[in-house]
């Protein structure tokens, strides 16, 4: 699993994908299905994600209810934005 950051047009998401990479086509697509269109953002290490959201994360990897491949961690852009520093950024992606 990777972890990142991904800034959308109505604000930033906490997402944890199995893909290789924030641009692979099939990512891609299920972005896609879900109106998000246009993205740009920042791998985070899974490990802080995993020490920062406690015992959601494990809730968010066992919901049956989301795909294997994809899995929203956090929606709440107030929320990713405090709970991240700048500086804990790592490699920039984007797609448009």
């Amino acid at each position: 699993m990777k972890a990142a950051i991904v800034f959308t047009g109505s604000g930033p998401l906490v997402i944890l994908t199995s893909y290789e990479s924030f641009t692979d086509p099939k990512l891609v697509a299920k972005l896609n299905a879900k109106g998000i269109r246009k993205y740009m953002g920042f791998e985070v290490p899974l490990e802080l994600c995993q020490k920062r959201y406690g015992e959601h994360y494990p809730v968010v990897i066992n919901d049956l209810k989301q795909t294997d491949d994809l899995r929203v961690l956090d929606y709440d852009g107030h929320h990713v934005m405090l709970t991240f520093s700048f500086s804990e950024y790592g490699n920039e992606f984007r797609h448009e």
